[in-house]
């Protein structure tokens, strides 16, 4: 081990041990974690235990369980078992919470029961960043997520997935009557058993279809024809990925600013197109900003003449690209926009370099008037 570095003996005791401030540079993002948290008044924002009861065991400051929280947005860790582990091991976390170590039940039932402080702490934050004029530019990125639900695909129901199931209840229902014909005629020294079970399998199956009947119910006196189980809010909803298969979540629509990357507005929707949440999101934006003019930019999907209308005609500047609904170019043809149109003539030119114009002709009667297209690409 000549000739590099040498590490330090494990089992070495010092008399003077490092502070556990000085594994954290000055710069480091828990500074700010911690100085945010604790200058707020969280009692006023509606957090549970900021008084402790005269009884009991001593519980957890709320304020320690919220950098926890916080601690685990910034570093994309959402379990409460990992936040656990973290707090034991983690140096930031160490030094954030004081050597605190909670259970990760006690972690996730803070996030539970302080839904509503929590949400106020975000609000609290954008505040903050508007009095720091982070929001100069007064411009937001608006894009959404799809996040699964804890509800599993095989417990939410819809009209097609209902007829699907009936359709193959009845195709197994079929086969075990075959079965069983089939057990009669042949007449094996163990028919008994066999019809015995084949009976018992098409009472199941007659069971099923008879609670797809009373779902089929429930399904078409849903508002949007979708039931979930587990988790009634979810709904199925498409993803872009390579599979192509659906799931059951939720769609996060999200607002950000666009010179610090800094989450403005957000909201959960159980609807999985994006067409319709441009106006709402802006409007969350601007007034989350304090701003009276805003600039909004977001993908294809949010295109709807509506929404940009409401955009506008609030002061909000909308800028989404048009969706190309055309076949003509996977078709092997020139789309609409492959001719370029001359404001001067008004007069447009197609890609062979020739011009699309108009030529009237009066018909006999002097009435009316027929348009054609005249140009050397047509022919």
């Amino acid at each position: 081990m000549k000739r590099f570095i040498e590490a330090e003996d494990r089992t070495q005791v010092t008399l003077l041990p490092e502070c556990l401030d000085d594994f954290v540079a000055e710069d480091n993002s828990v500074r700010v974690v911690d100085a945010f948290v604790e200058e707020l008044d969280l009692q006023d924002l509606g957090f549970d235990g900021v008084r402790p009861a005269c009884t009991g065991r001593p519980a957890y400051h709320p304020a320690v369980l919220l950098k926890i929280y916080i601690y685990g947005y910034l570093n994309r860790i959402q379990s409460s078992r990992r936040l656990e582990r973290e707090c034991q091991r983690n140096l930031e976390l160490m030094w954030l919470t004081g050597r605190l170590a909670p259970d990760f039940k006690t972690i996730a039932d803070f996030r539970r029961d302080n839904g509503k402080g929590i949400r106020n702490v975000c609000r609290r934050f954008v505040e903050l960043c508007r009095e720091l004029k982070l929001f100069s530019q007064a411009m937001v990125a608006i894009d959404g997520s799809k996040f699964k639900a804890v509800n599993s695909r095989e417990r939410n129901y819809s009209e097609g997935k209902i007829a699907r199931r009936e359709r193959e209840i009845e195709a197994n229902i079929q086969r075990y009557l075959d079965a069983l014909d089939t057990n009669d005629r042949t007449a094996p020294s163990d028919w008994l058993e066999k019809t015995a079970r084949l009976s018992i399998k098409l009472d199941e199956l007659r069971q099923k279809m008879k609670a797809l009947h009373v779902m089929r119910e429930r399904v078409q006196a849903a508002p949007d024809v979708q039931v979930s189980l587990t988790d009634p809010d979810a709904r199925v909803m498409t993803t872009h990925s390579n599979t192509g298969t659906a799931m059951v979540g939720y769609n996060v629509q999200v607002a950000v600013d666009a010179k610090h990357h800094l989450i403005v507005a957000h909201e959960v929707t159980n609807t999985g197109s994006d067409r319709a949440q441009l106006s709402k999101m802006a409007h969350a934006a601007r007034e989350a900003m304090g701003t009276k003019r805003l600039k909004a930019i977001a993908d294809r999907g949010y295109f709807s003449s509506t929404q940009i209308k409401a955009c506008s005609d609030a002061g909000i500047d909308p800028y989404v690209p048009k969706p190309t609904t055309s076949n003509a170019k996977a078709e092997g043809r020139f789309d609409r926009a492959d001719f370029v149109y001359i404001a001067s003539d008004d007069e447009y030119q197609c890609p062979a370099g020739q011009r699309a114009i108009y030529r009237y002709t009066r018909e006999e009667s002097g009435l009316q008037m027929r348009r054609y297209w005249t140009s050397a690409w047509l022919f």
